[in-house]
């Protein structure tokens, strides 16, 4: 076996993380081409196979498991190594890549980070909106932030933000159409607007009342997987919709929503900042999270 450096492993993790030539590519600042020739170079030296490719797919094989097994963790130790230096500057600084849900971003995250950053200005920060659950770790994020219930167990969470509330609202010209559900279970006869997570699976309608828990899966003409679209639907008259009191407060005060089912909908915990717990934390990770706390006080 000819030799291998760093480098050439640094290469073959870059691919094994984002699954992806194009993305590994931008992160190593090489073109997609350059990258296969690397790794083509790679296997031919090690006489194994390392990554299975095609034209719509990256996955690695059963050998390129186990290395990527072994070697990920040094990688992660080496960085950290690097990452203590940041103790002996005055201020912290590194890159942070976020992983959000759209509404998570839009309701607490981007406020908060446009505040962190005017603070601490050697930090960079690359938020990336997917409503999908990722794994984090292995997709190269510091951090993700999601509702409560959707975080792993030996994640470590911090709350963002306040609590949250939903609502079920909509139009008056749909209320000139439909009679005003009077409780959860009068949706089923109502036209509702769904949400379809990307997994494929339809969110339904959490309530809760006296004790009473519900879940509701509705029915409607119109499925949706952005809320923001699901909020021009509802304008719009095309049914009821399942939103965020945040983002219709304004509708409802101006009077182009009506809310319904008020006493139906509690307040929840709301979004948490989550990360692993398997490893130390960078200085500018450490300077988020502590900032955090501070805001939540």
């Amino acid at each position: 076996m000819r030799k291998i450096s760093p480098s050439d492993l640094a290469t073959f993790l870059a691919i094994s993380h984002h699954r992806s030539f194009r993305k590994a590519a931008v992160e190593l600042g090489v073109t997609p081409s350059a990258l296969s020739h690397s790794l083509r170079s790679i296997e031919e030296r090690l006489d194994i196979r390392l990554i299975n490719r095609t034209t719509r797919s990256v996955a690695l094989t059963e050998a390129g498991e186990q290395l990527f097994t072994r070697i990920n963790p040094a990688f992660l130790d080496i960085e950290d190594a690097l990452e203590d230096l940041n103790a002996f500057r005055g201020q912290p600084s590194g890159k942070l890549r976020i992983n959000a849900s759209r509404a998570a971003a839009k309701l607490v995250l981007l406020p908060i980070i446009s505040r962190f950053l005017k603070v601490y200005s050697e930090v960079e920060v690359e938020l990336v909106v997917d409503d999908a659950l990722v794994d984090m770790v292995s997709a190269g994020f510091d951090a993700g932030v999601r509702f409560g219930e959707m975080i792993a167990a030996d994640m470590i969470a911090v709350p963002v933000g306040p609590r949250h509330r939903f609502a079920v609202v909509g139009s008056p010209e749909h209320f000139e159409r439909h009679p005003a559900p009077v409780s959860p279970q009068d949706l089923n006869h109502h036209p509702c607007i769904r949400y379809r997570f990307a997994s494929g699976a339809f969110y339904r309608w959490e309530f809760e009342k006296g004790g009473i828990e519900l879940e509701i899966e509705v029915q409607g003409s119109l499925t949706l997987g952005d809320q923001d679209l699901m909020l021009e639907a509802a304008l719009n008259g095309a049914g009821l919709a399942y939103l965020f009191e945040e983002q219709v407060q304004t509708h409802i005060s101006e009077g182009r929503l009506r809310r319904v089912l008020d006493e139906w909908c509690p307040y929840y915990p709301g979004f948490f900042l989550y990360y692993t717990s398997r490893r130390q934390l960078p200085t500018a990770m450490r300077a988020f999270v502590d900032f955090l706390k501070t805001e939540n006080r």
